[in-house]
């Protein structure tokens, strides 16, 4: 009776620094790879420990970032915690017209760049337990100074204000449950009005329904007699 739309949704998830944001995703494509899509973002910061290129990030430097921001090849960029971050445009289109969900990682700014563009796509917020668990874990990461650990805690306090800018807020505390919500978010968002493509008639009381609608005079027997 329903034929939804085909294509892939565009996801936009954010969160401040050390909630949890790169964890939540490397386990909803753990849990289904075939569907969804990372859409992996560009940055002109420097590459962490452990982190590898094409996989976290693409690693530009600054002037090489700036290059590619006047070849137009980035779908949004911004400048966060003095660094480059943006979302280059190739696959993107083509992943979701093959029915693909594509992920994008992206900060505040990146994503109220994404929202002018494409209204249509999925916001969600990723909120840390509590201000105190996310110094805590910013502080267990190990790769940063105090001062900078401060400034993104600033920052984070922040961008904590713009929540209201998503559709969905999720408090990450224990992973497997933070998830679970985003996933019933997306199957939820699946079965949205606006999704619907075509309703047709697949049943004979359908095909009554819309003769009645049309005033055509039955009585009781011969509506039986089509159900049948």
């Amino acid at each position: 009776m329903i034929r939804n739309k085909t294509t892939g949704q565009l996801i936009v998830i954010s969160a401040p620094s050390g909630a949890g944001k790169g964890t939540i995703i490397k386990e909803l494509l753990r849990r289904d790879n075939k569907t969804r899509w990372l859409s992996v973002s560009a940055t002109s910061r420097e590459k962490r420990e452990g982190e590898i290129e094409g996989v976290n990030y693409y690693y530009l430097t600054e002037k090489e970032f700036q290059k590619k921001i006047k070849e137009d090849y980035f779908l949004e960029y911004t400048k966060y915690a003095d660094n480059y971050y943006g979302t280059p445009k190739e696959y993107i289109k083509e992943k979701l017209q093959d029915g693909i969900d594509v992920i994008l990682e992206i900060e505040i700014e990146g994503a109220t760049n994404i929202k002018k563009i494409i209204p249509e796509a999925i916001f969600i917020f990723i909120m840390p337990p509590s201000l105190k668990e996310l110094v805590k874990r910013l502080k267990t990461r190990g790769t940063e100074s105090n001062e900078k650990i401060l400034k993104r805690f600033h920052n984070a306090y922040k961008e904590i204000n713009e929540v209201s800018k998503y559709n969905y807020v999720v408090v990450n505390d224990i992973v497997e449950a933070a998830v679970d919500k985003i996933e019933a978010i997306i199957k939820s968002e699946k079965c949205r009005v606006d999704r619907i493509e075509e309703v047709y008639l697949d049943t004979k009381e359908e095909e009554i329904h819309e003769l009645l609608i049309d005033h055509l005079e039955f009585d009781n027997r011969s509506i039986g007699e089509r159900i049948e």
